[in-house]
């Protein structure tokens, strides 16, 4: 186990703040949905309830920061690192568009496409991040779990709201 560096603690709090701020900015589109739209979809009886969502995502936020903290403490010039990083940022602008395509312009055939793509950049950042860091490959897997849970979720509303 690594011992904490000098500015490991501000790169820990960079790291946590950047999933957390992506997910409050897109969560805007989310609650304006929520009543209007959400609300009246036909949903399997398997769905979470509502009040699951924040506190599910807030922890896999976290999660999430606390992996790129793993990577980034590697050290920038590692190319392996800036292509984890960039892979990582590149599943975070999926991740926040898939809750504007769903919600903000209400496509549900739209945000189904899109978090497939999601899907598949989590798994490829769950590798390379396995790849540097054990650990912070596996602080990704209840990620893509619940992006699992979310992808099979969104196919059957897509299904019961033709």
């Amino acid at each position: 186990m690594e011992s904490f560096k000098k500015g490991d603690i501000v790169k820990l709090v960079i790291s946590i703040l950047i999933p957390l701020i992506v997910g409050f900015t897109s969560s805007f589109a989310t609650l304006g949905s929520i009543p209007g739209f959400f609300d009246v979809l036909n949903k399997p009886a398997w769905t979470p309830p509502a009040w699951a969502f924040g506190p599910i995502w807030t922890t896999l936020y976290i999660l999430m920061g606390i992996a790129l903290f793993l990577i980034w403490r590697k050290g920038l010039e590692r190319q392996d690192v800036k292509i984890a990083i960039g892979v990582f940022g590149v599943q975070l602008i999926l991740n926040f568009f898939w809750t504007i395509i769903f919600f903000g312009f209400r496509s549900l055939f739209g945000g189904l496409i899109e978090i497939m793509f999601l899907w598949i950049a989590i798994l490829v950042n769950i590798i390379l991040f396995y790849r540097i860091s054990k650990a912070a490959g596996i602080l990704l897997v209840p990620y893509i779990v619940w992006v699992t849970i979310a992808s099979y979720l969104n196919y059957t509303v897509y299904l019961l709201n033709p």
